[in-house]
């Protein structure tokens, strides 16, 4: 199981305060006792006001209250109260619409101005030039597009430009962006589309606190910037360069994320010196060489991320101060090249509830006082070569949520004292050397959701434990040592949506039960499944950071819709029911000794791959499967079908799938053979005169190439978190 996750921390600005609902509510019971104290707009703004609503969509009727001339009934509108100016228009995230007309630009004593979070299109209006007593301009999150226009900085009074996520906004970013207000605190054109370098100016500007310009095009050499920066967020762009100190703003800057850019180079200890840094993200760069073991942050840090780099060397003994209250929530270090075994230190960080060490070359046993860390919710330590066996003390973790051990060399046994991590939603644990039983025990963890404990030796039968993992979504046994008869409640999990048993030795017969209704997707999905290419299972695993300290945890599992039972000793007929899933995409039960008839599949609207081969099945083959339009893999060979197979009804799209089946023959019509037999010449009216062993190349490279690709290899198990802040 692979996790991979993105980072966008972002902390909260505090803008400029205007009136807020409790003084909107004061204002109202003041007109109540004294009508003196309610003020008319002006005029003037009032009109302004009107014919710019009169061009704006608005489904929801938010701007509804826009009538009459008390200033306090207005939505989102404030004045000063001598006049009845406007001074502040807030309408954010009120489903508004269209073109913002130049009549907002007459309400000429504008102070603050937030449109953001609607469906706002076009142009930015060049009018806004003339605002000339604007503090604030927040068009954030709508759907404008071009240019910045040159008239903004005409705003020499601004303090905060908020532009970000208007993806179509782009071109170069202006010259004057950095000299134009010496007010400036807060610049975010984060999620846009500008490129070009960083202009100068702002790494000059001293006002500047706030400064976001991610998930743009923006390339260049990044340096020094020259202020007291609080927030500086560059990531998702094409920097390149070694990484600065921030020396200005050693005393300031809380949140520094340069992630997904090109930097090159060490990292440098003086970062270390940023003395009230809570979250530093440098993944997805080129960093390289070893950690210093002077790189000890202070225990302001909260989150550090330096995951999918090239850094070497052994994990870094102590990365930051800790205190029983205060230090690291997450730490993650993936994605690397680290070596040795995994420091001790690691387990004194009493606060960290995430820990992503996957895909380094970490050795030795996973180190017994990781039990200490009662906080972690996330443990992903896959992807390593360490051994040993999974420790005992990590049922101290009691609040576990995630524990990701696949891919190493662990040993042992699973202890039957694991029931005590009961909050546990996802273990993994594929691709190990772990053998023995699953305890009974494990019934207690009734929160489990995803369980993959594929590729070990696990041996025994499949014990009623498994049944009240009532919340199982995902579940894989496959290339065990497993035996016994399928129980009868396998398939009937309440949100089950993949099983799979592949390469154990089951036997007995497939259940003839009532399969559960998780497995019946509505055939809205089929139209997708068509266009989209064969995928793996995904999890999204989502962190959120709350009041800076608490992680949240939570996750959404996208996979496909599941049966494989392929590889073991499984006989009998194939249920009719299995054949009446529609919203079943895979199934494999090949290399079994299933017999008997293969039922009907025209009611399977969403399945996209079909593997029956190796078995001893006989009868005819599956009626017209042209109505399968989904179907983009299929394989019945090395059965004993007989009888005629029509060209007009769709195998011809699967080269292969029919071969090593000597009494199958062809038909140019569903009226009979006509004496062409498939062992000598097969499907030659259609495709010539192609012979048996042609087919079984064919098959090989049409199908193993593909549905075994999808069937025997780790498909569920390339997951990915991604965490937001």
């Amino acid at each position: 199981m692979e996790l991979r996750w993105g980072v966008a921390f972002f902390r909260p600005w505090k803008p400029l305060q205007f009136p807020t609902l409790p003084l909107l509510l004061l204002l109202l019971s003041l007109c109540f006792q004294s009508p003196s104290r309610c003020f008319d707009l002006h005029p003037q703004d009032k009109g302004s006001l009107l014919r710019f609503r009169s061009s704006v969509e608005d489904p929801g009727l938010r701007l509804a209250s826009w009538s009459g001339s008390n200033c306090t009934n207005w939505t989102g509108v404030s004045c000063e109260s001598q006049a009845g100016r406007v001074v502040s228009v807030n309408l954010a995230t009120m489903n508004l619409s269209g073109e913002v007309r130049p009549a907002l630009c007459e309400v000429s004593f504008l102070e603050y101005l937030n449109l953001s979070g609607n469906s706002f299109n076009g142009t930015i209006p060049t009018c806004f030039g003339s605002l000339s007593s604007l503090k604030t301009l927040d068009l954030g999150h709508n759907s404008f597009g071009g240019v910045v226009p040159d008239d903004i900085m005409k705003l020499r009074q601004l303090r905060e430009l908020v532009l970000n996520g208007n993806r179509e906004l782009g071109g170069v970013l202006p010259s004057w962006i950095g000299n134009f207000s010496s007010n400036l605190e807060r610049l975010d054109l984060g999620s846009n589309s500008f490129h070009g370098e960083i202009p100068d100016s702002l790494f000059q500007l001293k006002s500047l606190k706030h400064l976001d310009l991610g998930d743009n095009c923006l390339s260049g050499n990044i340096h020094e910037f020259h202020q007291s920066l609080e927030f500086l967020n560059l990531s998702s762009n094409q920097l390149f360069g070694t990484l600065p100190c921030f020396a200005a703003s050693a005393q300031s800057i809380t949140v520094l994320t340069l992630a997904n850019n090109s930097l090159v180079g060490g990292i440098p200890t003086c970062i270390a010196s940023l003395l009230v840094l809570a979250h530093l993200n440098l993944s997805f760069n080129h960093l390289s060489y070893g950690i210093s073991p002077k790189l000890v942050f202070t225990e302001k840090l909260l989150v550090l991320d330096l995951s999918f780099n090239d850094l070497s060397g052994p994990l870094p003994g102590k990365v930051a101060e800790a205190t029983e209250k205060s230090g690291l929530v997450l730490l993650d270090l993936s994605h690397n090249r680290f070596s040795g075994k995994i420091p001790l230190k690691i387990t004194e960080l009493k606060s960290l509830q995430a820990l992503f060490l996957s895909h380094n070359q970490l050795t030795g046993a996973i180190p017994a006082r990781i039990g200490n860390l009662t906080y972690l919710q996330v443990i992903d330590l896959s992807h390593n070569s360490l051994s040993g066996s999974i420790p005992l003390d990590i049922v101290g973790c009691f609040q576990l949520l995630a524990l990701l051990l696949n891919n190493n060399n662990l040993s042992g046994e699973i202890q039957p004292e694991l029931d005590a991590l009961d909050s546990l939603k996802i273990l993994d644990v594929s691709h190990n050397k772990i053998s023995g039983e699953i305890p009974l025990t494990l019934a207690g963890l009734k929160s489990l959701e995803v369980v993959d404990l594929s590729s070990n030796s696990f041996s025994g039968t499949l014990n009623d434990a498994i049944t009240k993992w009532s919340n199982l979504k995902y579940l894989s046994l496959a290339h065990n040592k497993f035996s016994g008869d399928l129980p009868s409640w396998l398939f009937t999990f309440g949100a089950i949506q993949m099983i799979d048993l592949s390469g154990n030795r089951f036997s007995g017969f497939i259940p003839d039960g009532n399969f559960n209704i998780s497995f019946h997707k509505n055939k809205e999905n089929s139209d997708r499944a068509a266009e989209e290419p064969m995928r793996n299972a995904e999890i999204k695993i989502s962190a959120t950071v709350i009041d800076g300290t608490e992680l949240s945890f939570s996750y959404k599992l996208s996979s496909a819709i599941a049966i494989d039972l392929s590889d073991n000793l499984l006989r009998g007929e194939i249920p009719d029911v299995l054949f009446q899933v529609k919203g079943l995409e895979y199934m494999n039960l090949s290399y079994n000794s299933l017999n008997g008839p293969v039922p009907r599949l025209e009611k399977m609207w969403n399945l996209r791959a079909l593997d029956l081969s190796h078995n001893l099945l006989s009868g005819r083959i599956p009626g017209n499967i042209s109505a399968l339009k989904n179907l983009v893999l299929l394989n019945l060979s090395y059965n004993s079908f007989s009888g005629a197979v029509p060209v007009n009804q769709g195998y011809q799209r699967f080269p292969g799938a029919l071969a090593g089946n000597p009494g199958l023959c062809v038909a140019p019509t569903s009226e009979g053979c006509n004496g062409a037999s498939l062992p000598g010449k097969t499907f030659e009216e259609v495709e010539g005169p192609i012979v048996v062993w042609v087919f079984c190349v064919s098959a090989f490279v049409s199908f193993y190439f593909g549905v075994v690709g999808v069937f025997c290899s780790a498909r569920a198990r390339s997951y990915i978190l991604h965490t937001k802040f």
